[in-house]
């Protein structure tokens, strides 16, 4: 059931034409693969950056994608940190690229909820233009019978 929701969420928030999606949603979805790459990347850079400095903890991919992934998050636990000058230009690298990819993401979501907020607000306005037209007849056709009535004839 949860990769059928995940889906469904998915193709409700990109649209189902990727092709016309907002100039948001792909900026948030070109951050987010860039963001990955940084990720992969950047856990192979570490190790290479921290391959034989002393006190060094980043010494397998595994702990470095950890390292990143904690490091892009900003969540940094602390237990993988690189200690060589180029490690944590590495690390720079990484963290700006996951900040500025989850606040890309969190703006695209919230300009489409503001959108589709907007466009509920449009079609309610709408419906509502629609009522009082609809009434608007309907008192026309009340008043017409209306006279017709008290001048004492009928429809011709």
């Amino acid at each position: 059931m949860l990769p059928g929701f995940l889906t469904r969420a998915v193709e409700l928030l990109l649209g189902r034409d990727g092709r016309n999606r907002p100039l948001h949603l792909r900026a948030a979805g070109g951050a987010t693969v860039v963001l990955v790459v940084v990720m992969l990347l950047g856990s192979w850079a570490v190790i290479v950056a921290e391959q034989g400095a002393a006190r060094a903890n980043l010494t397998s991919y595994p702990k470095a994608l950890w390292w990143s992934i904690e490091t892009a998050t900003t969540v940094g636990y602390g237990d993988f940190y690189p200690v060589t000058f180029w490690g944590r230009v590495v690390g720079a690298v990484v963290m700006v690229v996951g900040i500025t990819t989850y606040g890309m993401v969190t703006a695209a979501l919230a300009t489409w909820f503001v959108g589709r907020e907007q466009k509920r607000h449009r079609l309610a306005h709408h419906a509502h233009e629609l009522c009082e037209e609809t009434a608007r007849a309907l008192h026309e056709r009340f008043d017409r019978l209306e006279r017709m009535l008290t001048r004492g004839g009928g429809p011709d």
